[in-house]
């Protein structure tokens, strides 16, 4: 699996505080051990974010991202991070 960020998604994490930031990290590295772990509670997003995901990072913090596979190879971009109500409302 190869994890990449958009820039979007590096300027709303420069803007976050650093317990958003140790939170994300955290829940980066289950991600990369098992994506579906029940933590993440990750999900498929609909109406602007068809086609994307979502992973939980705190009780209102998500982080979305993209899947897309190449052959055998998994490449992960996150697209963008904020509250619930940032990122749907």
């Amino acid at each position: 699996m190869e994890i990449r960020f958009s820039p979007r998604f590096r300027k709303q994490y420069t803007k976050s505080n650093q317990k958003i930031k140790v939170s994300f990290h955290k829940r980066l590295k289950i991600f990369e051990q098992n994506h579906n772990h029940p933590l993440l509670k990750n999900h498929s997003l609909a109406g602007n974010y068809k086609g994307l995901r979502s992973i939980n990072i705190t009780g209102d913090w998500r982080a979305v991202y993209r899947e897309k596979r190449t052959n055998d190879k998994l490449e992960i971009t996150f697209v963008a991070l904020g509250t619930h109500s940032q990122l749907y409302g």
